[in-house]
C-alpha cells in the first residue's frame, strides 16, 4: 500500500478500454497473477480453449430462416466495457470474457457460426434497430423503456458494486451509507439513477450530501480513488470485483441490485422486438443452464454469484420512473 496512486494507476491503465471499438485496448496486466474474483486463473489469451457444447435441433428448428439460412449470428458488443465482460486478448484483436463465451455456447445450440462486432455502445441499439445485427450481448440491463423497442432473454444478474481502496472500514447497504461521501460514476447509466436517488433521501431526511464526481473513463477514477480524491467508485459488479482481484489495492465494500430496491436486475440477451428470434435465444440459455456449460462460463471469470437459476422471457425491468 506504500504507492497505492501508482499502482492502481498502471493496472487501471491496462484494463481499461476505449470507448470505441475500432481502437483495441490492451488485456489486463498480471495484477496478481491474473486471477478472477473467486482465484480462478484466468487466460487472457487469443487461444481461449472456450467451453463448447452440441447443437439442439429442436432448438435451432426455432431460428428465423433468414438467420438460419444465413448460418451465422450476429451478435453486437460494446468494446468500451472492461473485463471480464467483454475486452481484447492479449493480442489487441481477439474478443473474449463472459459475454463472447456466453454468445458462442449459443451458437452452438443453435447451429450457427457466432460473428461478434465491437461496436460504441450506443451504436448496439443502432444496429439493432436497423437489423445490423441478430442480438446485443453486452451487459444490457432490462428495462420497462428498452422492452417497448426489444426482446430480452435473461442470463445474468444486473449487480452494481461500490469499489474503495483496501482496508476502507466502510460498508455500504443503503442510502446513509453514502452519505457525505465522495463517489464517482458514469453518467448516464443506471447506476448514475440509484446514486442520485439515494442523494436525493439523504438530502430529505437531513443526511449530508453526496459529492458525485464524473470522469472521462477507467483510468480517471481509478487514478482519482488511488490519489484519495474520491472514496469509492459504484460501477457494475463483475468490472469493479475483477478489478480489485488484478490490484489486489481495493476491495468491493457494498453491492445492490443494478435495479434498485423495486426490481431483481437482470441482465438480457437483447433483441429488436417481434424480429422472432427472441424465443429460440431464450430456449437456447435455458439449454446452457440445465447443461451446465453456462455454470462453467461463469466460474472461469469469477461470476457465479451472478448466475440466474433459469432464463427469463422479458420479465419485470428497471421502472421507467429510475431509467
Amino acid at each position: 500500500m506504500s504507492l497505492p496512486r501508482r499502482a492502481l494507476t498502471l493496472v487501471a491503465a491496462a484494463l481499461v478500454l476505449t470507448a470505441c471499438g475500432s481502437s483495441p485496448s490492451t488485456a489486463p496486466a498480471a495484477g496478481k497473477g491474473n486471477t478472477a474474483p473467486n482465484g480462478t486463473k484466468v487466460n487472457l489469451t487469443a487461444d481461449q480453449k472456450r467451453v463448447t457444447t452440441a447443437k439442439v435441433d429442436a432448438i435451432a428448428a426455432l431460428v428465423p430462416e433468414e438467420i438460419r439460412n444465413r448460418g451465422t449470428l450476429r451478435v453486437v458488443e460494446s468494446i468500451g466495457s472492461v473485463p471480464p465482460l467483454d475486452f481484447y486478448a492479449d493480442d489487441n484483436k481477439t474478443i473474449i470474457g463472459t459475454e463472447p463465451d456466453i454468445a458462442y455456447l449459443i451458437g452452438d445450440v443453435l447451429g450457427l457460426k457466432v460473428e461478434l462486432n465491437p461496436v460504441s455502445w450506443e451504436n448496439i441499439f443502432v444496429g439493432l434497430d436497423s437489423g445490423k445485427y441478430d442480438v446485443g450481448l453486452s451487459n444490457i440491463t432490462v428495462t420497462e423503456a428498452r422492452k417497448e423497442k426489444y426482446d430480452f432473454a435473461t442470463y445474468r444478474l444486473d449487480i452494481i458494486g461500490f469499489e474503495a481502496k483496501k482496508g476502507s472500514a466502510w460498508k455500504v447497504t443503503g442510502p446513509k451509507d453514502v452519505a457525505g461521501r465522495t463517489i464517482s460514476v458514469a453518467s448516464g447509466t443506471n447506476q448514475e439513477k440509484l446514486l442520485v436517488s439515494w442523494n436525493e433521501e439523504n438530502i430529505k431526511n437531513g443526511l449530508k450530501p453526496v459529492d458525485i464526481k464524473y470522469f472521462q473513463n477507467s483510468s480517471d477514477y481509478y487514478l482519482a480513488l488511488g490519489s484519495g480524491r474520491i472514496d469509492a467508485y459504484l460501477g457494475p459488479n463483475p468490472v469493479a470485483a475483477f478489478h480489485a482481484a488484478q490490484t489486489g489495492e481495493t476491495e468491493i465494500i457494498g453491492t445492490y441490485s443494478g435495479a434498485g430496491a423495486e426490481v431483481l436486475g437482470k441482465i438480457g440477451a437483447t433483441t429488436k422486438k417481434d424480429n422472432g428470434l427472441v424465443k429460440a435465444l431464450h430456449e437456447a440459455l435455458g439449454s446452457i443452464i440445465k447443461d451446465g456449460t453456462y455454470g462453467q462460463v461463469l466460474k472461469r471469470w469469477g461470476l457465479e454469484n451472478e448466475a440466474v437459476p433459469a432464463a427469463e422471457l422479458n420479465p419485470p425491468g428497471l421502472p421507467k420512473a429510475n431509467k
